[in-house]
Formats: structure tokens, sequence, C-alpha cells
């Protein structure tokens, strides 16, 4: 099933019941009188917060919902049925807009519920317009239409830690070692079309697809997936030893390269949306150097290491270390868990 982040729809709460005109016909009331009841209200348009990130895909063929109708009034001054409501279910984290008046609404955390549409008046039955002038009214009123609206629903991921890098820098890879997500992995860019998500004893890690230079403008992937690094509590920037710079014996500037080409897109983003403190760029990271067995040198492992060390000394949201791992090394795997779980109970 296609993961879904973007969906717009049309909702209708539900048109008020109408009222009518009935009569008081009883054996021992000869003069009888008015006696029509009013309608029902219409149902309202509500959404719901709840932990699925795939149910907008259930929305992908039906994006037209319509709350319950009033029932209409009936004999003997009984008053009609109110519309059942529409409660549409919505994954946490997910942005609502009106198109129509661009008020927004944020589902942020499960059972959390907003009411988007409200549903339209029953009306009148002849009953409601008697008076001592007006014994026998023969008047009533039809029920009231709902509010409607068309509907943009976004998705930005909650997560623990948000594994980013360049495409094809072994995140879904590391995702699948961590979590058992199994999620698809290729040995070429753009493996990654859409976010993974793995639970790690409890936490939540989303793979987000490579990003790449001008991201933030649209390119690749562009800013489609650069917002749900958003509402990430930390980042963990993962770099490939395959991007070394073969002019470079101890490749020095290629990974450094990669590293810094990321994080300027992040930047970008920020000051595109006007983020300031809040931005993807000053979320706390930690470095991970991938596809360590690629290399055979260990000189060039540690002049690696200590070159980002020295970045993220520089770096005031940095947190955790610089880590080196190789997927076919268990003994790294497993240090490297530990250092994680380390990090993610002082978050």
């Amino acid at each position: 099933m296609a993961f879904i982040d973007e969906i717009k729809i049309y909702a209708e709460a539900g048109r008020g019941g109408d009222g009518v005109v009935r009569w008081r016909q009883e054996k021992f009331v000869p003069k009888g009188g008015p006696a029509g009841g009013d309608g029902g209200r219409g149902g309202n348009f509500c959404v719901i917060g709840v932990r699925d990130i795939h149910i907008l895909s259930k929305y992908k063929a039906k994006k037209s919902f319509i709350a319950g109708r009033g029932e209409n009034g009936g004999n003997k001054s009984l008053h009609g049925k109110n519309g059942d409501d529409f409660v549409l279910e919505l994954p946490i984290g997910s942005i609502i807009t009106n198109l129509g008046t661009d008020e927004k609404w944020q589902l942020m955390k499960e059972g959390e519920k907003f009411l988007l549409l409200r549903g339209g008046y029953g009306g009148f039955g002849n009953e409601h317009f008697k008076s001592s002038t007006n014994t026998t009214p023969k008047e009533s009123r039809e029920g009231q239409k709902g509010e409607s609206g068309n509907f943009k629903i976004e998705l930005e991921l909650f997560a623990d830690i948000g594994l980013i890098g360049l495409p094809n820098a072994g995140k879904t890879s590391l995702l699948n070692f961590l979590t058992n997500a199994q999620a698809r992995v290729g040995d070429y860019a753009f493996t990654t079309l859409d976010p993974n998500l793995g639970d790690f004893f409890g936490y939540i890690i989303a793979d987000i697809p490579g990003i790449i230079e001008g991201a933030s403008e649209g390119k690749g992937l562009g800013v489609k997936f650069l917002r749900h690094i958003k509402r990430t509590k930390m980042l963990a920037h993962l770099v490939s030893f395959e991007n070394l710079n073969p002019s470079n014996s101890l490749g020095t500037s290629g990974m450094l390269k990669t590293y810094k080409e990321v994080r300027k897109e992040l930047a970008k983003y920020d000051k595109k949306l006007n983020l300031g403190e809040e931005g993807l760029s000053f979320k706390k990271e930690m470095i991970i150097l991938t596809k360590a067995d690629t290399v055979t040198d260990s000189k060039i492992i540690t002049k690696q290491v200590k070159a980002f060390e020295k970045i993220k000394m520089l770096a005031p949201a940095s947190k955790g270390g610089v880590f080196v791992i190789s997927l076919f090394d268990d003994k790294m795997v497993k240090k490297f868990k530990d250092e994680l779980m380390k990090i993610f109970k002082k978050t």
C-alpha cells in the first residue's frame, strides 16, 4: 500500500430536517390545533486523531464525506431525530486547512477531536407559529443546509529520531537492522520514495528519503519530505564512506562536503519558512558514518571521525557522539544500539 501524506477532500455537514404541518385529530379534542413538529438538526463533520500513519490511503478513492441529515418533524409535535455526525479519522500529525477560509487545525495527540463543519438547523413545524391571532397556522419551514467546504490534509510525521542524508547513505538499511521494518533497499538513489517508520524499543525511527542539493527549492523529492523532519525530536545524519574523495588518500573532504550539503538544505528550508530556532538546522543531531566495510585503511576511518567530531564541537544543537557503523559487523551494530538507547533516555 502506497504511503499517502497529502490529500484534498470535500466535506459537508448534514442538512436539517424539515418542519411539518400536522393537526391534532383526537376523539375528545374537538377543536384540535396545530401539532407539526420541528425537524432535527443535521449532523456535524468532525476529525479525530488516531495512531495510524497509513490511514490516509483509505481515502484515496473516496474524497467526499457527508454527515447525516436531520429527520423531519412528526405528528403530535414530535421533534425529528438529529442527524449522525461524521467523524473522519486522521493520523496524528495531520494539519487540516479549510481551502475556502484558510482556517487551520492540527491533530497533535491521539483522540484529539475538532468540529470543522456544523450541521444545519432543523426547520420549524406549524405548531411553532401558533399564536392568539393565528390559531391554525399552515406555515412550516425547511431545514437549513449544513456548512460545507474543501479541505487539504497534510501529514507531518512525529518521530523520536529521523534518519537523514544524501540518497543511498544507508538510511533504510540501518532502519531495517535496528527495527525489522523490512523496508525496500536498493543500490541506486531514491530507493525510498516514502518515509518508512520502525519501532526501536518503543521509540519511533523515521527513514526520510534522500535529500539532494536544491531540495529546499523542490528538486529531487523536494520539500514534501523535508516537512516530515519538522516534528522529529532528533536527527541522525548518515554520511557514507562511499563519498570519500578519491583524490585525497585520507578522504578528508568528500564526506564533509556531502554532510555540509545536507545541512545547507536544512538551513535554506528554515529560512524559507521563517522557522527560526524551531527549524530543522537547530535540532539535536548525531552523526553516523556508514558503510565502514568499504574502507580497508583504518587511518581513513580515524581521520574522518576526528574531522566530524570537530564539526560537532562547533554545533551547539548536536548531541551524542560520531558513530562508525558497518551493518555487516554485529559488534558495531550492538554498540550503536546501546549508545542509541542512552541518547533516547536523555532526550
